[in-house]
């Protein structure tokens, strides 16, 4: 038996790995006693909070077969299962453990560049278990939208020494 999640599902997973990136973004801000670095990384948080709207938004307009349930779990452990990984894996829903004694600018840059790269994966990884059918394409929007992050933040290394 394949296991195939709905872009539905896959939705609700970007948007808690989004959510996660706000408040990664909110912690890497403390961190910082810049106020340019500050600036920087609340900027990044509110664009991972737009980014959680439009998932959210896209999972609202989905038609009622990309909508529809793959397999039957009436406890929802294949969503609790993509969470807990995506928790885990991509974003950690603790990010404070991230950063130990990290306070530049671009080390805190690059922790956030290997966190974004690992989105990309996971997205690309899943891409196998959302069908056509379901909303492969809301996928691959999501990791058109994942790519966008990752540019700018290289765009932001490339600037900084510190």
């Amino acid at each position: 038996m394949t296991i195939r999640f709905s872009a539905a599902e896959m939705l609700q997973v970007a948007e808690q790995i989004e959510h996660n990136g706000v408040t990664f973004y909110q912690v890497a801000a403390g961190q910082v006693d810049n106020n340019d670095a500050h600036a920087l990384l609340v900027r990044l948080s509110n664009w991972e909070e737009n980014h959680a709207a439009l998932f959210a938004a896209m999972r609202t307009s989905l038609s009622a077969v990309e909508q529809a349930e793959t397999a039957y779990d009436p406890y929802d452990e294949m969503l609790l299962y993509l969470r807990a990984f995506a928790d885990g894996v991509v974003f950690t829903d603790d990010p404070q453990k991230l950063f130990g004694t990290v306070k530049t600018k671009r080390e805190i840059l690059k922790i956030a560049l290997e966190r974004e790269r690992d989105s990309i994966i996971f997205y690309t990884g899943m891409r196998q278990y959302v069908p056509q059918a379901l909303g492969l394409d809301k996928l691959d929007h999501v990791i058109k939208e994942e790519f966008s992050h990752v540019v700018l933040l290289e765009k932001e290394l490339a600037k900084r020494t510190t």
